[in-house]
């Protein structure tokens, strides 16, 4: 296999091997926990801009299955693991990692110490990192630096309003993509709700004019404060009509209430964040994928990040609205939390079981 280096913007250098598409890239460098879910992770509009490091040694033994694809395209940078499964083993798997990235035209890397690379992340922050085919220079590391995140939302949302029927139908939802998983809109169909996706920059007139019963706000990529024109329409919304809010959603909601964000060093992302109610004081493990975080004071959280005591969630019930950091819709990962679409149903007066 071809040589290639791991440029970090630091002056930290990896040497590894390439597979998937041939070419060099620049863009920013993020680690993703968890055993499973590399297929999730791949398809995941949220890394869009940004170079994942899967820290699960082995990544590829169940291969590529198109049914669990969150989005038809790969939207991060590159790809970097420890090992790749080139003989995956599962009766559904229809091609292996390599060739879905060489579809894709996204460059892979790996034979590399992810371990390592991890604890450079890790202590350092998130940086810039480069995939190239020759060793740093001054030069290089220079233009690394220059790199960043733009026009992260309105790369992935949807190009058109796209209608889902429930086969149960409760309610009608619309939900804003921002770049959203599809297993958002699986959930809300499972949980009886019509879904009409559609693009982030719609007016709030004509979201309205859709007559829903409720609101989704879905996750999405990049620097939450650059999303100017979708605070502000999500400003004429708050008090209408239910609004349930997910990861940027949740940010966005935030930014929209008075509230600030930040971001953080090295950002969550994986199948195995705790995230404690402080109604009820259960810790639940969940699934995440976001790299800036709200800013509130732990009294005014409905969810609280274990580890770190970040901002997981936040209730607004005077404006008919709340929101989680992590994905309820958890696929892959823990299900634990799927009641919270439960929630969203009853705030919009469906039938449901489910409570908080």
């Amino acid at each position: 296999m071809k040589k290639a280096y791991l440029i970090l913007e630091n002056g930290q250098v990896f040497e590894g091997k390439r597979f998937g598409s041939d070419q060099e890239t620049v863009g920013e460098i993020v680690f993703a926990t968890g055993m499973g879910g590399y297929i999730e992770t791949l398809t995941d509009p949220s890394y869009y801009g940004q170079i994942a490091v899967q820290t699960f040694p082995l990544i590829g033994n169940y291969g590529m299955i198109e049914e669990d694809f969150e989005s038809e395209k790969c939207c991060m940078k590159a790809y970097i693991v420890r090992e790749w499964c080139d003989c995956p083993s599962n009766f559904r798997s229809q091609y292996d990692l390599d060739t879905y990235l060489k579809k894709q035209g996204i460059p892979g890397l790996y034979d590399i110490d992810t371990r390592e690379l991890t604890k450079v992340i890790r202590e350092y922050g998130v940086m810039n990192a480069k995939i190239s085919d020759t060793p740093a220079d001054e030069k290089t590391i220079a233009s690394i630096k220059t790199y960043k995140i733009t026009d992260a939302v309105k790369n992935v949302t949807c190009q058109a309003v796209e209608e889902y029927s429930s086969p149960c139908l409760k309610r009608k939802v619309v939900l804003i993509d921002y770049g959203s998983k599809k297993n958002i809109i699986r959930q809300l169909k499972v949980h009886g709700c019509d879904v009409i996706s559609v693009p982030y920059n719609m007016k709030s007139e004509e979201i309205l004019g859709y007559s829903p019963d409720g609101i989704m706000l879905s996750n999405g990529p990049g620097d939450p404060k650059d999303n100017r024109q979708c605070i502000s329409e999500l400003k004429k919304l708050l008090g209408v009509l239910p609004i349930f809010g997910i990861c940027l959603g949740h940010q966005l909601l935030a930014l929209a209430n008075g509230y600030d964000t930040v971001k953080m060093k090295y950002g969550h992302r994986g199948t195995n964040q705790p995230a404690k109610d402080t109604k009820t004081g259960l810790v639940y493990i969940t699934t995440q994928n976001h790299g800036y975080a709200v800013v509130a004071a732990p009294e005014e959280m409905s969810f609280i990040n274990a580890n770190d005591g970040t901002c997981e969630g936040m209730d607004y019930p005077s404006k008919k609205a709340f929101s989680v950091q992590f994905h309820p819709e958890a696929c892959a990962g823990p299900k634990d939390t799927s009641f919270l679409f439960d929630r969203f149903v009853s705030m919009m007066g469906g039938d449901t079981d489910a409570k908080r």
